[in-house]
């Protein structure tokens, strides 16, 4: 299994596809392969313009899904979102991979902007034969019903720890059909082997390497992703 990621931040941040790989694992015994084209601050518009690039990835990549994430905060107008990312999806499906549209979520100080994003993703999903992952709307109910699970970072709109789970759970689901429970009592490594000696402390909530998420909450995510 091969997976692409495409999108920004709030597609890498806390290494999420890693995360991603290892919940394949746990769920189907096979660890995916993953690969990201996510850089600070890019829209769909900058993806589709790095036109050979991401053609030549889909082509030769041997990618089995390619999970498109839309630039979130500010989240662009639907008509824009809806535009690029149809010629994102047809670029993958006529690359023979299964395209994946990433919904995001709001930022905490503006809740009320979700609805925009969930009903721009799932237009795009459904005018134009993609999966979809839910995970803005899902994000939308763990805040509505376990307000002590924290999902975003320090900054208010990135991923936190929990965030960066229930975003790796979804796509799980999405791919694999369901999530094994046993994720839930992992240990997860948020910075991995290799230390971050760079100017981008924001990454990290804080300097541990290995962070154990209370396995109550983490059930209670999971719950809330395989009932989709």
């Amino acid at each position: 299994m091969n997976v692409l990621f495409l999108g920004n931040s709030h597609t890498y941040f806390h290494d999420m596809p890693a995360l991603f790989a290892r919940f394949g694992e746990k769920t189907c015994g096979e660890k995916p392969h993953v690969t990201m084209l996510a850089y600070s601050y890019r829209d769909l518009d900058w993806h589709q313009k790095e036109y050979f690039a991401l053609r030549f990835n889909l082509m030769y990549g041997g990618y089995d899904y390619c999970v498109i994430q839309q630039a979130a905060h500010p989240y662009p107008p639907a008509e824009v979102t809806l535009r690029i990312g149809a010629k994102i999806i047809d670029l993958c499906h006529r690359c023979g991979v299964k395209p994946i549209v990433f919904m995001t979520w709001a930022e905490e100080r503006f809740p009320e902007n979700q609805q925009k994003m969930i009903d721009t993703c799932q237009q795009l999903a459904a005018d134009n034969d993609a999966l979809l992952a839910p995970v803005g709307r899902l994000w939308q109910r763990v805040r509505q019903e376990r307000q002590d699970i924290s999902l975003f970072h320090t900054d208010g709109e990135h991923a936190g720890f929990y965030g960066a789970f229930l975003i790796a759970a979804t796509l799980c689901k999405v791919i694999y059909g369901a999530v094994s429970p046993e994720v839930c009592g992992m240990g997860h490594d948020f910075i991995g082997d290799l230390p971050l000696d760079f100017d981008h402390p924001a990454l990290l909530e804080d300097d541990r390497v290995q962070i154990r998420l209370d396995e109550e909450k983490c059930r209670c995510l999971l719950d809330i992703v395989n009932g989709v």
